[in-house]
């Protein structure tokens, strides 16, 4: 690949990948790419690995690893326009197979052909420090390079590279890491998506308020919603990105959470925008005690989704995310966003097979032994996925159709040290129709043409 030669407009891959994007959308591409290129010493005609990098957020292995898939591995330094049309229409807009063939070899980060458990770790040490910019730990019984062994022990490698003992991972290992880690799949398929997108959005809507005198609100986060002039946008970061804010009482100490930053995170990557807002702490065990009373009383005026969190006497971290509230019924109960996960000593997330309906559970004060009092998730009665007893002290976890998950612990019996559950604040703005594509002022022609009416409809070209 190193003798490949960038790709001219006559280029037949070059033509290929026009055909992927509008002619708006290729005007937008052209425009960002000469603001890019004016920042280098190359008259406009291409873009260096540094004003790259630095413009999507990402640098040292994987931004050099990124950098040299977009130029096709010329290793001349230079990314030209076509580079840039032919890369996107395959990372962003080509087939399943095309965006996963494209990451895989993403990960790739020692260019060798081979993507080790090194390289994992090169690109979750990345993930981490310099797009997350999750620095260290916030939790002193464990160390950064602990949080990233737990995503790597989630992976195979069951390919030989034909010379080391070590084994490699194999395309079918990658896919099924994604489908366990859908936070790591997310982040790592926008990496090319404007990072800037927020910033077009709040330079428009200053001159809006400045030019239509309305109130802009803001929730300090790299979203925000203007109801103005008889219209709503609403732009959200690149997929990946985003961090629920855990919300507790000052007067706990942030010490005895179990739920940290890069827990969040991974959890997260299964839920959808609407849910990575904010996170409330309702009920913890150091905090309450142990008691189920107490848990059910904590929980019972927030009618949002639940994520709740065990430490067991073993030392394992896992939980399941209740997309129903925690009531009382005979029977399982539920829907299809309910979820398993484990978060240490491996992270994983188990979302439903469609295998059974028995999704949530919750028994109060039932005498009979066909209805065990305690909640859980997933399996069948006596025998669920995830289940604590409604002592609070003890509990099971079995490998479970449901979810497709294993036993979440070192044994199937539980004993709980630490239970604690956050209630998920939901945003009730965010419009319904996330996936729609363009840039924003497309997505919303009658806005579009409003902002036309105060010479603003240019703003994002």
């Amino acid at each position: 690949m190193g003798n490949a030669q960038s790709p001219s407009n006559n280029d037949p891959r070059y033509v290929s990948a026009t055909r992927a994007f509008t002619q708006k959308e290729l005007e937008d591409l052209r425009s960002r790419f000469n603001n890019l290129a004016n920042q280098s010493q190359s008259n406009g005609k291409y873009i260096p690995p540094s004003v790259f990098q630095s413009y999507f957020g990402f640098h040292g292995p994987l931004g050099e690893r990124m950098f040299d898939l977009v130029t096709q591995e010329r290793k001349d330094q230079k990314l030209t326009f076509e580079d840039l049309v032919v890369a996107k229409a395959t990372y962003e807009k080509g087939t399943k197979d095309e965006i996963e063939e494209f990451i895989f070899r993403l990960l790739d980060v020692s260019g060798d052909n081979f993507v080790g458990r090194s390289d994992l770790e090169t690109v979750m040490i990345a993930i981490f420090n310099d797009i997350l910019r999750i620095k260290g730990s916030d939790d002193r019984s464990s160390s950064h390079e602990d949080i990233v062994n737990i995503f790597l022990n989630a992976a195979n490698f069951s390919k030989q590279d034909g010379g080391g003992t070590e084994g490699t991972m194999s395309f079918e290992d990658f896919r099924s890491w994604c489908t366990h880690l859908p936070s790591v799949r997310k982040l790592l398929g926008s990496l090319l998506l404007p990072p800037d997108s927020g910033e077009v959005v709040d330079a428009m809507i200053r001159r809006i308020n400045f030019m239509c005198l309305q109130k802009i609100m803001w929730d300090d986060k790299n979203a925000m919603e203007l109801d103005t002039l008889g219209f709503q946008i609403w732009c959200t970061g690149r997929p990946g990105y985003q961090i629920p804010k855990l919300l507790t009482s000052k007067a706990i100490d942030s010490n005895i959470i179990l739920l940290r930053k890069e827990y969040t995170w991974h959890i997260g990557g299964a839920l959808s925008h609407q849910d990575l807002e904010d996170w409330n702490l309702l009920y913890h065990s150091s905090v309450n005690g142990l008691s189920f009373n107490t848990f059910l009383g904590n929980i019972s005026n927030h009618a949002g989704p639940t994520v709740l969190i065990i430490k067991d006497k073993e030392g394992y971290i896992y939980g399941g995310y209740a997309s129903q509230p925690w009531e009382r019924h005979a029977d399982f109960y539920g829907d299809l966003k309910c979820f398993l996960f484990q978060l240490n000593p491996v992270a994983s997330i188990f979302r439903p097979t469609g295998a059974n309906n028995n999704l949530q559970w919750c028994a109060i004060n039932f005498s009979s032994e066909d209805i065990p009092n305690g909640i859980g998730f997933g399996g069948r009665v006596n025998h669920l996925g995830l289940f604590i007893s409604a002592n609070f002290d003890q509990g099971h976890t079995f490998s479970c159709t449901t979810f497709g998950s294993p036993c979440l612990s070192k044994t199937n019996r539980i004993l709980p040290e630490v239970i604690e559950c956050w209630g998920v604040t939901q945003d009730a703005t965010q419009d319904k129709n996330d996936a729609v594509k363009g840039t924003i002022l497309e997505r919303f022609k009658e806005d579009r043409n409003m902002l036309k009416m105060v010479g603003l409809a240019n703003s994002s070209e």
